[in-house]
């Protein structure tokens, strides 16, 4: 090997420093990869660093040490589909009149040319990918045709990768989509509504009626129940590793812990909660495993993470269960999935950001993930348009500082009935109808245990209930002060009608206004 002369020194060491400078350039905290894991169906109370006991979620838990945990974060919805819609555009479901999931026949229900939360980092040239379950629609007709391509999807809003489940793991059509396809379609063996789909049954998986759909065996044995959570977790992973050298944007969806309850036969009987909490550990091991992804390639410090939950738990058979087990999936809050008391929407939100979101900090901003949206874009000051996200709020205050003040003022929730349609602001609740307007199944052991009829089972209390029933002279709307109350146990809407009133108006101006944010 040659040495290297007096002359060159100088020059080596500018060429080094040049090198130095680049790298340290690529590796710009100030614009990290952003990964957004948005499980499904996990309640308030479903992991350790939120009260749990009866489940254990090392991995989730420990992001919550080294970054910040959020105690009043909410979907936008208590129902899926709008909740992911909420997610993507930054925009309430509710102003498309979607409040309810889309299925296997549905169109997508956003707009192409709406801005979205990966056009946001598309605009800073960031690879971006969704890897996992889509849930809102494909195409532009009718029923859809799944054996023609799936235009427009994920990729015709900003993402330039999509692999994953394309309705959910409970509806057909039970296959992978890759970007427009179905993965391992064949021409000569097509997909037909109506049709039997060769999977494997269970008790909460859905392919009757309108929806059912089959044919295309390949494609469908393809699809594993147990093997659905590794799969998405490899091709996570294998994104991750494959960008490692630019900034990308990762919006990973599980669909643990959605129903039916399929964990891999290494965490079945792993947990003290029967199948809902040995799915838990599934989705905590799949977190560890991309977490650990960052380790080994150098990019934790520059790689902004943040885990939440479309929705609150649901009480359906295996969420039953895990009552019987003494696991509260939604903790102490009152209510479950789909339905507007606090258990239908208010859920884990952790951020880490090493360097940037204080270890082990705890905020109790209000925080929904309509938010997201707005607050990537200000990671780039990039101001949004007046149609654009329109009820997104900028939150990357709260994820970087603790303000005194709130940033939301107001944060509009649906539930599955929009004649419950609420709003927070400030401690207050109100619910602009009785009941939950969630799910009204009236007996243990039915899939749609829900509402009034749940409290005799969970042992809640509420002044408007009695025996599971709402009570003939309770209010006609809901109004609860969750500093004093937060399980919900008193309506207090007879108590102050000035704050009815205001609440009540403010709702209307809020719902019909062009958007909420300012």
């Amino acid at each position: 090997m040659k040495s290297i002369s007096n002359m060159q020194l100088p020059l080596f060491f500018l060429v080094l420093l040049l090198f130095f400078s680049i790298n340290s350039f690529a590796q710009n905290p100030e614009k990290p990869n952003v990964i957004i894991i948005n499980a499904d169906d996990l309640g308030y109370g479903d992991t350790g660093v939120y009260g749990a006991t009866k489940v254990q979620t090392p991995n989730i838990d420990k992001l919550a040490a080294e970054g910040k945990r959020f105690t009043d974060g909410h979907s936008a919805s208590a129902v899926c589909t709008p909740s992911r819609y909420a997610l993507i555009t930054g925009e309430y479901a509710f102003r498309v009149n979607n409040s309810y999931p889309v299925f296997s026949r549905d169109s997508l229900i956003i707009d192409p040319d709406k801005l979205s939360i990966a056009d946001v980092m598309k605009e800073q040239d960031y690879a971006t990918a969704i890897i996992g379950k889509w849930h809102l629609g494909f195409g532009d007709k009718n029923p859809i045709n799944w054996n023609e391509e799936l235009n427009p999807g994920p990729l015709e809003l900003g993402f330039d990768y999509y692999y994953g489940v394309p309705v959910l793991n409970s509806h057909p059509p039970f296959v992978y989509v890759k970007n427009h396809k179905v993965v391992g379609l064949t021409e000569d063996d097509p997909m037909e509504y109506g049709k039997d789909a060769k999977t494997a049954p269970y008790p909460e998986k859905w392919n009757r009626g309108h929806q059912k759909i089959g044919g295309a065996d390949a494609a469908h044995e393809l699809y594993v129940d147990s093997l659905v959570g590794t799969t998405l977790k490899n091709k996570a992973v294998e994104y991750i590793r494959k960008n490692k050298e630019n900034p990308f944007f990762l919006y990973f969806a599980p669909t643990n812990i959605h129903h039916p309850f399929t964990p891999a036969k290494r965490f079945i009987g792993s947990s003290d909660a029967g199948r809902y909490g040995d799915f838990i550990h599934e989705l905590d091991w799949m977190v560890g495993e991309l977490m650990n992804t960052l380790e080994e390639e150098n990019l934790t410090e520059s790689t902004l993470v943040i885990f939440t939950s479309d929705n609150g738990g649901m009480l359906n058979q295996g969420g039953q269960d895990a009552y019987s087990f003494g696991h509260r999936i939604n903790g102490d809050l009152f209510g479950f999935k789909f339905g507007a008391w606090e258990g239908g929407h208010r859920v884990p939100f952790i951020a880490r950001w090493p360097g940037k979101i204080e270890a082990s900090s705890v905020s109790d901003q209000l925080i929904s993930n309509v938010d997201l949206t707005a607050t990537l874009a200000a990671l780039f000051e990039r101001d949004l348009q007046d149609d654009e996200a329109i009820d997104s709020f900028n939150l990357l205050p709260a994820l970087l500082d603790n303000p005194s003040e709130q940033i939301r003022p107001h944060l509009i929730v649906s539930p599955g009935d929009l004649n419950n349609i609420s709003l927070r602001k400030g401690d207050w609740m109100y619910i602009s109808a009785q009941n939950s307007g969630g799910f009204g199944g009236e007996h243990v052991g039915m899939h749609d245990f829900g509402g009034a009829a749940t409290l005799p089972f969970t042992g809640q209390k509420n002044s408007d209930i009695e025996n599971g029933e709402i009570k003939p002279d309770a209010p006609p709307a809901q109004l609860y002060n969750l500093k004093e109350d937060p399980t919900q146990n008193i309506n207090v809407y007879n108590d102050y009608p000035e704050v009815v009133k205001e609440m009540k108006a403010d709702l209307n101006i809020l719902r019909n206004s062009d958007k909420t944010r300012p």
